[in-house]
């Protein structure tokens, strides 16, 4: 087998960590559509697809390496919000916790040698740097806007978007 049970087993809740951040972003989504901030919905429905995916990266490499792919019971997300910066603030405060998940998956992979899942890791740590730009970049937008003027937040999305470091060094 090319990873341990306990790399296996760390995985395997990783897995749901990153299924419950779906979740999360979906029930954040339409907490942004039931306002009719379109932008906003959008932007936490992709956020929630990527969270998606990166389960299936994780479920894809278990399964690699031979292993049981075991996906934990994932609880049920927050849906009320009394305003906007509550949601995308506990958005931030959820990608840090994702990078400290990563960083202890690293360390264990490290603890036990596996190049290989060190590897697989080196992108999850790229991708939470850009993850934790972007929602902060956002939560900085909502905050200079205000809850009164959410439809400037609207206006800038539609006209820019929000990017993380990868996609601002690709223009540069």
């Amino acid at each position: 087998m090319l990873a341990s049970q306990k790399i296996i087993s760390a995985f395997n809740t990783q897995i749901g960590n990153e299924l419950g951040a779906s979740h999360q972003y979906i029930a954040i989504a339409s907490y942004f559509s039931s306002e009719n901030l379109d932008e906003l919905s959008k932007f936490f429905f992709r956020q929630a697809d990527e969270e998606r995916d990166h389960a299936m990266k994780f479920v894809k490499f278990v399964l690699d390496v031979d292993g049981h792919v075991e996906i934990p019971e994932v609880k049920a997300p927050r849906s009320s919000f009394n305003q906007a910066r509550e949601a995308v603030s506990m958005s931030l405060d959820w990608e840090h916790e994702v990078t400290g998940q990563i960083y202890e998956l690293v360390e264990l992979c490290q603890e036990e040698r596996n190049h290989i899942a060190l590897r697989f890791l080196d992108w999850f740590v790229t991708e939470q740097l850009e993850e934790v730009t972007t929602i902060g970049n956002l939560l900085g937008i909502v905050e200079r806007a205000g809850e009164g003027n959410l439809l400037y937040v609207e206006d800038y999305l539609s006209r820019h978007g929000i990017e993380g470091p990868e996609s601002a060094g690709a223009e540069a």
